[in-house]
């Protein structure tokens, strides 16, 4: 069965594709690198070893399904239309297992097409080639997180891998920086503290990738400092006065199993609280501390202090919560 038919079959997806479809003919041009180069693009985006015969495979029998090819033209077309504004990129639905490995696999077909527009979007505000690099290889590790915990190649949340191919998003040292706005809560909150931006305003979502080394105080200040020069430079027009984090790193709950001087602790205090949250969300820490947010709880190991704050912590009936906090640039 063509991939076209499979979406068609799922009813929240056949109105995706009509919605897609509405847009009519955006005129971008939706090109996949030749099956001879596609691997050396791969290994660019730091994509496993293990996933790049499949999706040099596939890439045939993409080519050969008419439907499918329209299809990527139109994410593409959608992705791409608004590029570089904030909060207007794509947010594609995960398509089910009888889509197949091409269904699998399909959303990377798209990144893979949009490149040459983010890399003009890059060179359009002057960003640094290391720094275009290292954010997109950041679908590279994704892939292998979907590999981690599925045994196969593909990408548990595109949607977020979006957000670099949209110019949105930028690794700079240990940390990535979102181009976003305030909400209602964290801007409410700052506001009343007298410093200035409110709801609606423009901030920096910081985020912890887990996979550049110690979260320590010197490579988080460097972050910081690169951050500051960067967006001055490069969206000089966007003043960013705040930097938010909305993670479990930030659930103050940790105070009570790690030292003040460890990176943890210390990172937190970098911030002031925005809001508690009241909804609990264990499988967060779980999947970022082991892997995979659906590990039994009494299976996991106890090996280290951040290992046996998180599970001590869930074996005596608690829960983790993710913080929300800011702070001034």
């Amino acid at each position: 069965m063509e991939l076209l038919e499979t979406l068609r079959a799922d009813a929240r997806l056949a109105e995706w594709l009509r919605g897609l479809a509405s847009e009519g003919d955006l005129r971008v041009e939706a090109v996949l690198p030749d099956a001879d180069e596609l691997p050396d693009v791969l290994l660019d985006l730091s994509v496993p070893h293990e996933d790049i015969n499949e999706l040099v495979a596939l890439r045939d029998r993409l080519g050969a399904d008419e439907g499918a090819m329209t299809l990527l033209a139109r994410c593409v077309a959608r992705f791409v239309r608004d590029m570089g504004e904030i909060g207007k990129g794509w947010e594609p639905p995960p398509f089910p297992a009888s889509a197949g490995a091409l269904g699998r696999l399909f959303h990377v077909y798209v990144f893979l097409a949009a490149l040459p527009y983010v890399r003009a979007h890059h060179r359009e505000r002057g960003v640094p080639d290391e720094v275009s690099r290292r954010t997109l290889a950041d679908l590279g590790r994704h892939m292998a997180v979907h590999r981690r915990r599925r045994g196969t190649g593909g990408l548990l949340f595109p949607w977020w891998i979006a957000l670099h191919f949209h110019g949105e998003l930028f690794q700079l040292g240990r940390l990535q920086f979102q181009r976003a706005r305030l909400g209602q809560r964290t801007g409410g909150a700052i506001a009343a503290t007298g410093a200035g931006p409110g709801p609606g305003d423009p901030c920096l979502s910081l985020h912890i990738p887990d996979f550049r080394g110690p979260l320590s105080p010197a490579a988080c200040e460097r972050s910081l400092a690169l951050a500051r020069e960067f967006f001055a430079e490069h969206y000089p027009e966007e003043r960013y006065e705040i930097a938010v984090c909305h993670s479990w790193l930030l659930d103050p709950q940790l105070k009570r199993y790690l030292p003040a001087d460890s990176n943890i602790i210390r990172f937190q205090d970098r911030f002031e609280s925005a809001y508690e949250e009241t909804t609990p969300d264990d499988g967060v820490p779980i999947g970022f501390v082991f892997g995979d947010p659906e590990l039994p709880v009494e299976e996991l190991p106890r090996r280290n202090s951040v290992e046996r704050a998180v599970v001590d912590h869930l074996r005596a009936g608690g829960h983790w919560y993710g913080g929300h906090g800011w702070l001034a640039l």
